[in-house]
């Protein structure tokens, strides 16, 4: 069995598989056409996917969240007045599809609607709480009196006791 090379396969890199594989599908997914889509950033934090489904209701549509990955589908149900009609040109497709976004773990769904024939999906980025952690240094072999090290941006510059 031949395994292919990537960036992930360094050996400083590691528990990334997941990762690798998000890309791939994210990969394969660019290369689809339909429903044709657009991705808008309506503040610094909300974004909204736009995705033109023109004849599509709303019983035809599902937009679900499976495991950081928003899979957007569309089935027409087929009318029976629609098998009698005759169709000089149909330029309107109606086929089923499914589009997926795959999301970073600090982006949620807000909500989703359908106006005009575009279904309008808004996301929200969450904002991280920026933590500092202090980590004790053990004595060494010597036994001198531990020290800790403070790991937030240059406090020297605050305090007048410390040397800078």
């Amino acid at each position: 069995m031949t395994r292919r090379l990537s960036l992930f396969d360094s050996p400083f890199l590691l528990g990334f598989d997941q990762f690798e594989r998000a890309l791939d599908r994210a990969q394969r997914a660019a290369t689809e056409g339909y429903p044709p889509y657009n991705i808008e950033q309506v503040s610094d934090t909300l974004l909204r996917i736009t995705i033109a489904v023109a004849g599509f209701e709303m019983d035809d549509l599902s937009v679900q969240l499976e495991n950081n990955q928003l899979v957007i589908r569309g089935r027409k149900n087929t009318e029976e007045n629609e098998d009698a009609r005759v169709f000089l040109h149909r330029g309107i497709a109606t086929r089923q599809f499914q589009r997926s976004f795959i999301l970073s773990e600090d982006i949620e769904v807000t909500g989703a609607s359908l106006d005009n024939g575009l279904l309008n999906i808004d996301l929200r980025r969450i904002l991280p709480e920026t933590t500092v952690q202090t980590i004790a240094i053990k004595a060494g072999k010597d036994g001198k009196k531990s020290q800790t090290i403070d790991v937030s941006a240059d406090v020297s510059r605050d305090k007048p006791d410390m040397p800078k």
